[in-house]
């Protein structure tokens, strides 16, 4: 008998701020190419958060073609799923605003992030880094999503949509969908190679402290090599004590499918040395195949720009029926 059962809709952004570390792949991306089959996905370059902090227009159009090509060589497929540019849809920003006047002040002063990046860019503290995670809201909520795949460090942020959801449904009608939260069952959480008890960065000062997409396998294998551990020379899990290890464990098990005890078992005996050799050449056979399809997708600009543009139109026509219901609701005069 043949499933009618309606696909639960899941949406998902990255910013185009550089290339995708190791971790954005493990902790998202990789997962994104593997929902599609499950769930009625919607992958947005998120062009428009990229603007809280100062941007170089070249570069940020330039990051944004890259950020796009990337997602499609990870896996995420146009003919399955949704992609497109946030500020392809005009939506985002016109339901931001009455999103905006449903979000309390105290709410958004709440923030643990508005708190952090106004501490890294105290000469640039300006409104739409107060405001953005009312944007935030309104980009899952335009859509109706029911999951939003989360890290540790957004939760607060679905948290607003959800109340924000709930009062505009309260004050004017059932309107939004209340979203949940989806994690990843495993790597959701890459930390940094210099400093294990912190999240990987790109924005870390070390180069040494993160991997990125688009790292060639001699760089792999020198930042590995590099990767703090301790002097115990034992492969064993062990967060608290071991984080670096630990670390290295969780990624070599998210390529290579072996939990921490097989991990254990098959390096017994076995040095730092030999076990990071082997944790860099599981990275560069993961990622090989991905970069030489990235080249090839930006090279094709015509195939980038049409997969964009028709993702930026069926977006656009979801999110305009429901920006018109809002519209109506809140009382604005429509002909």
């Amino acid at each position: 008998m043949e499933n009618t059962e309606k696909k639960k809709r899941i949406l998902s952004g990255i910013q185009p701020t550089g290339t995708f570390t190791l971790g954005n792949y493990i902790g998202a991306v990789r997962n994104w190419g593997q929902l599609q089959d499950e769930y009625e996905c919607l992958y947005m370059i998120a062009d428009m958060h990229a603007l809280t902090v100062r941007q170089v227009p070249a570069e940020l159009r330039k990051r944004t073609r890259e950020a796009a090509a990337l997602l499609l060589a990870s896996g995420i497929d146009p003919a399955k799923s949704l992609i497109f540019v946030q500020s392809h849809v005009p939506a985002h920003a016109q339901l931001a605003w009455i999103l905006n006047c449903n979000t309390q002040f105290g709410e958004l002063s709440r923030m643990t992030q508005f708190k952090d990046k106004s501490a890294k860019h105290s000469d640039n503290i300006n409104a739409g880094l107060f405001t953005y995670p009312s944007l935030m809201a309104a980009d899952i909520l335009i859509y109706n999503a029911d999951l939003v795949p989360v890290g540790v460090d957004q939760t607060q942020h679905l948290e607003l949509a959800r109340n924000v959801a709930d009062r505009f449904n309260r004050s004017y009608s059932p309107t939004f969908t209340v979203p949940g939260g989806y994690t990843p069952k495993l790597g959701a959480k890459v930390m940094s190679l210099q400093e294990p008890t912190k999240k990987m960065s790109k924005s870390d000062e070390n180069a040494n402290s993160y991997i990125l997409m688009l790292d060639d396998p001699d760089t792999i294998v020198r930042k590995l090599k590099r990767a703090v551990t301790d002097s115990e020379g034992i492969v064993c899990a062990d967060s608290e004590n071991k984080p670096g290890i630990t670390n290295l464990m969780s990624i070599y098990s998210v390529f290579t499918g072996n939990d921490f005890a097989a991990i254990e078992r098959e390096f017994s005996g076995k040095g730092y040395g030999d076990f990071k050799m082997a944790v860099a050449e599981s990275i560069i056979d993961t990622l090989s195949p991905i970069q030489n399809e990235y080249k090839r997708i930006l090279d094709d600009k015509t195939y980038l720009e049409q997969t964009l543009k028709e993702g930026a139109q069926k977006a656009s026509y979801t999110a305009s029926k429901l920006l018109e219901k809002v519209y109506k609701k809140v009382g604005f005069l429509q002909f």
